[in-house]
């Protein structure tokens, strides 16, 4: 029996023709494992109920979140920091594992859900993060995030405390790793980006070493609907974004998708 660890990000499920695609994700054997690297959708009953399709499919699914799980209205139940608690919990009630469970292990290597946000440092020198984002409202290239999250949460104190938080739990694992998170570990990502303003909302300088310093063998991620693969310091990072329709009908055949990150024939993974 070969068992495979497979990748996917940005779902956006609640546009029809992706919830399509979501339909169409099946293992290939009963005992594959599913990671689902962020933006799933906005509501959190569907992001739940996207999930556990998904869990009675796959013998694994891993969950990170990303900026479009914690888009939040002032008439919602849950905002902010307590929002991506009740998507834990809901998580936890469909047996999909997230980044604050402990970390599964398949075929000797530790797979390391993250959530680390992001604190407007992935931009140019000589700009103070007030100044960068003034010159993005100024350009009109203001993300979603500042309009959906930043008013309910002070995300770069959040994006901190996730920080301390990874760190401690990363530092416990032992051996090869592949680290997951919705926003790319690096910068260089994001200097594909046709408008760099964007990379603002793309991630922390300050994860920049985390592949070398716990040993990953590959990073997941998403975010920028940009699918590659790009090798930095050695360790292959991996964008596995499904992304809008007029993005996924332009890559058309040239990704695989959903992305295998990882085989064994092994009975038990």
């Amino acid at each position: 029996m070969t068992t495979t660890l497979w990748a996917v990000s940005d779902l956006h499920a609640a546009v029809s023709a992706n919830r399509d695609r979501v339909v169409q994700l099946q293992p290939t054997d009963p005992s594959d494992w599913l990671i689902v690297a962020g933006d799933v959708a906005e509501r959190t009953d569907l992001v739940i109920d996207i999930l556990a399709e998904l869990r009675s499919r796959y013998a694994t699914v891993i969950w990170v979140p990303g900026n479009h799980e914690l888009f939040s209205r002032s008439s919602e139940e849950h905002q902010g920091r307590d929002k991506y608690t009740a998507l834990v919990e809901g998580c936890r009630e469909i047996d999909v594992l997230t980044p604050e469970d402990p970390f599964p292990v398949f075929d000797g290597v530790t797979i390391c859900p993250l959530f680390t946000l992001y604190d407007y440092s992935f931009r140019g020198p000589g700009k103070s993060v007030e100044e960068a984002v003034a010159d993005a409202h100024e350009r009109g290239l203001v993300m979603t995030d500042e309009f959906a999250i930043a008013p309910f949460v002070d995300i770069r104190a959040w994006c901190w405390d996730r920080l301390t938080y990874s760190i401690k739990r990363l530092g416990h694992v032992t051996g090869p790793t592949i680290l997951i998170n919705h926003w790319p570990l690096v910068q260089e990502p994001t200097d594909l980006l046709t408008y760099p303003e964007i990379g603002l909302w793309c991630g922390t300088r300050h994860t920049r070493n985390w592949p070398a310093r716990f040993n990953a063998e590959a990073v997941i991620y998403g975010h920028l609907h940009m699918p590659s693969s790009l090798t930095v310091d050695g360790v292959e990072h991996l964008e596995v974004s499904l992304g809008y329709p007029r993005e996924w009908e332009r890559h058309g055949d040239l990704r695989a998708w959903p992305y295998p990150v990882m085989r064994t024939e092994s009975a038990h993974a």
